[in-house]
């Protein structure tokens, strides 16, 4: 895979299946048109293959009613926001039901199939290209008023300010023609993930706890009639609440459990609410439910969940009256050495989207093999797992993706972001791409990565720079010991918590490598509390209060110590790890004397390697392949 094959990716997202109706939706970057095309495909059962099914500029997220006579979809017309959609199950013109300024998100089927509800970003007056009364011209950006913040959480990465567009709750008529979207929350507090009861005369939803009447990390599920009325409080939770869905009278729900601020590397459970008692199903250790995956699917078999486990992302059924299951007793449906994107179910009928490292992603029919060819667009190279122990005797892992040929091979060693976050046995288009050019590529998850119980995520909690280093070394030691890796030239590269650990190491064990790539870091823990988004609770919960602490555990304090040749990287919007985390890093390396550039993306944010705009994808890819191509050549 070479940086200009991103336009021939194929990337399969959200599936839906009612009868013999399966739908997803497919994604591809276009690099002429700097965007994202893509329709939905229907996909036989039979696995004859999958058909285009709509065709308009990006159609994304298709939800079949549960009688089975309709398809509601998000559709983004060239350069506006996705609004949502309404078709016949068979085929023909598709309806629009929404006209928001923002977009809508995505929609939720009532039980009878007549409504949706969905949820949608509501600009203040004079903001967003709103304007201030009607008729009049909208205010540019430049021109708006001053914000008021009384808030710590008042902006969120690749969203901006959050408070004058706080998310509510809609409901619409799918069925009437005449109908118009119905406001069932009032924009003064957050509101996600909404679900209909069993009987359809409520709908429950996910918000900040006491409907964030001040700040919080904890979040509850909230309840409010169909037809419009105040909220009550449903499900006080013990942490923090995803994707409630009915189940019989109560819910179940994904959720983790901490206090205070310390919400930080906690396994998701799958929780039962019913009859005013509260359990938690699946075991805390072991279990890690993938709730980007999508909700937990309810069957007369048991109940559906994606759980991160080793790098993979598993499809499992977790038995509906359980306690504390622990994930030796999950039966595997679909996703080992693989990982699962999204899953859907009708009855017997359960499908799935599964990536490998070779292949993009093909929908699955569970017990009934693949039912697409989308992954084969672009040549792709398979992963070797790596295994080993630390210097302490604790066990490591990871994966190599080699390039073609005998070696020996020069190396990037790769450290992902999070750091509750993992690389595993999916599709990795940068890892693809750096081998495609004839390196290397080294992938650890050491302690404080996901999937490998709770234990292992909290183990660099008031640890950064110890174990998480002691382990990605580790595994890197492991793949050197191959006679086609060169040990004489290898690089270290990373973002976010991947950014950290590469200047750390270019720190502390410089003398291992010949240049480092450090995109998108943690530099300074002391500025990142008041800068970052989440930098109010995230510092705090993994470094400590102490200032003193903070530093010791910054790589800038250490900036003295770099003297190879060294690459920041940055998006100019990125409001995770802000701009002035790249800035004061830079100007220390430079003021040392240090070979450091520096690339800066405008209008991305910390999203970028993964959603950005696609010419900026390509971009930074080259510029990588040209970087190493200088210092590992």
């Amino acid at each position: 895979m070479r940086p200009d094959d991103l336009q021939s990716l194929t990337l399969p997202g959200s599936v839906s299946v009612q009868g013999d109706l399966v739908l997803v939706n497919v994604a591809t970057p276009d690099l002429t048109a700097n965007a994202y095309r893509g329709g939905l495909y229907r996909v036989p059962l039979d696995g004859s293959g999958a058909q285009r099914w709509t065709w308009a500029e990006r159609d994304l997220a298709p939800r079949i009613s549960p009688d089975g006579r309709w398809v509601a979809f998000l559709r983004a017309e060239k350069g506006g926001k996705p609004q949502l959609h309404v078709m016949s199950a068979t085929g023909g013109d598709a309806r629009r039901l929404t006209d928001l300024p923002l977009g809508a998100g995505v929609p939720v089927w009532s039980p009878d199939s007549t409504k949706l509800a969905f949820t949608a970003r509501v600009p203040e007056a004079g903001r967003y290209g709103v304007p201030i009364a009607e008729g009049e011209e909208p205010w540019k950006p430049e021109s708006e008023a001053p914000r008021h913040i009384q808030r710590l959480d008042y902006r969120f990465d690749d969203i901006g300010f959050v408070g004058d567009r706080c998310p509510r709750l809609f409901t619409v008529d799918a069925v009437d023609p005449a109908a118009k979207p119905v406001e069932l929350t009032d924009g003064s507090f957050d509101v996600a993930d909404p679900a209909w009861t069993s009987d359809g005369t409520a709908l429950v939803f996910v918000s900040d706890r006491d409907l964030g009447a001040v700040e919080t990390l904890h979040q509850d599920v909230y309840r409010v009639p169909a037809t419009g009325g105040e909220p009550e409080l449903y499900v006080r939770s013990k942490g923090i609440v995803a994707h409630p869905v009915a189940f019989g009278d109560g819910i179940l729900f994904y959720g983790s459990e901490f206090t205070g601020v310390h919400s930080v590397a906690r396994n998701m459970s799958l929780w039962r609410y019913t009859d005013g008692t509260l359990t938690r199903v699946t075991e805390l250790e072991s279990v890690d439910c993938e709730r980007a995956a999508g909700a937990p699917v309810v069957t007369d078999a048991g109940v559906l969940v994606a759980v991160r486990n080793r790098g993979a992302v598993e499809l499992r059924r977790v038995a509906v009256d359980g306690v504390e299951l622990p994930l030796a007793e999950l039966e595997v449906l679909a996703g080992e050495r693989a990982e699962v994107k999204s899953f859907a179910a009708d009855g017997d009928v359960v499908v799935a989207v599964v990536t490998r490292s070779d292949n993009t992603g093909e929908v699955v029919r569970v017990g009934g093999g693949e039912l697409t060819s989308f992954g084969a667009s672009v040549p792709l190279r398979p992963s070797v797992e790596l295994t080993g122990s630390a210097s302490d005797g604790y066990p490591v892992h990871g994966w190599l993706v080699l390039p073609e040929g005998e070696g020996p091979h020069p190396v990037l060693l790769v450290v992902h972001g999070g750091p509750f976050m993992y690389h595993g046995w999916g599709f990795f288009d940068e890892a693809q791409v750096y081998a495609a050019a004839g390196y290397a590529v080294v992938l650890p998850n050491p302690r404080g990565s996901a999937g490998y119980g709770q234990a292992h995520g909290q183990s660099v909690v008031g640890g950064f720079g110890t174990v998480d280093v002691d382990d990605v070394l580790s595994v890197l030691d492991v793949a050197l010991e191959r006679p086609d890796l060169d040990a004489d030239r290898v690089g270290v590269m990373g973002g976010s918590y991947g950014g950290f650990m590469t200047s750390w190491l270019a720190a502390h064990h410089g003398e291992r490598f010949r240049a480092a790539w450090s995109e998108r870091a943690v530099n300074a823990w002391d500025s990142f509390s008041g800068s970052s988004d989440i930098g109010w609770f995230f510092t705090e919960a993994y470094c400590g209060p102490s200032l003193e602490t903070q530093r010791a555990m910054s790589p800038l304090t250490y900036a003295e110590k770099v003297s190879i040749p060294f690459m920041v990287v940055h998006s100019e919007h990125d409001w995770r790890c802000p701009l002035e985390q790249a800035q004061r890093q830079f100007v220390a390396l430079r003021r040392n004397g240090v070979e450091a550039e520096m690339l800066l993306f405008p209008g991305e944010g910390h999203e970028l390697t993964r959603s950005g705009q696609p010419r900026h994808r390509k971009q930074r890819f080259d510029h990588v392949l040209a970087w190493w191509g200088r210092h590992l050549s």
